[in-house]
């Protein structure tokens, strides 16, 4: 099962200075799936089920969106776009690289969700260049709210895994 798999690579005890300055016992490490090529493929396998199929373009997000984003490229068949946080201020000077955005039915690409503020901060900004948007995807939906902060703006959350799917797992 891809959720125990999942939990097992990135599961991790110790002792753990949480972002909000908290120290933890346990924590997930998301990169553990994301750098293991082999199990990053079975993810992008099973996510592309729930790619929707008006879907013309894949944009993965900085920077877990970007691996999840190319695996599930190669098993849709979509072309894809990588998108900054802001855009850079050299070259291109562009917010999204790869495949152009604007006038394409896209979907965000995430690996995990928790507020799903990112999401929608980019989406925003795609809708800006032009893209048409209204759905994400994400490995892992940590039932925080992510799902309804998004909804709010007018897209759709579709999580190939749950924190609850995780937790089951142990």
């Amino acid at each position: 099962m891809l959720a125990t798999r999942i939990q097992d690579v990135c599961h991790l005890t110790g002792e753990f200075r949480l972002r909000s300055g908290r120290v933890a016992t346990e924590y997930f490490d998301k990169y553990r799936f994301e750098a293991d090529p082999v199990l990053l493929d079975e993810v992008g396998a099973a996510l592309a089920a729930l790619v929707p199929g008006d879907a013309e373009l894949l944009a993965g997000l900085e920077m877990g969106g970007i691996a999840v984003v190319t695996a599930l490229g190669r098993h849709t068949g979509l072309p894809c776009a990588f998108v900054r946080k802001t855009a850079k201020e050299y070259g291109t000077r562009r917010l999204a690289e790869g495949a152009d955005v604007a006038g394409r039915r896209v979907v965000i690409v995430e690996d995990v969700v928790t507020s799903g503020g990112q999401i929608a901060i980019s989406t925003r900004q795609l809708r800006g260049l032009g893209a048409l948007v209204d759905t994400a995807l994400c490995v892992i939906d940590r039932q925080e709210g992510g799902a309804e902060a998004l909804a709010e703006d007018g897209i759709g959350l579709r999580a190939l895994l749950t924190r609850a799917d995780l937790e089951a797992a142990r």
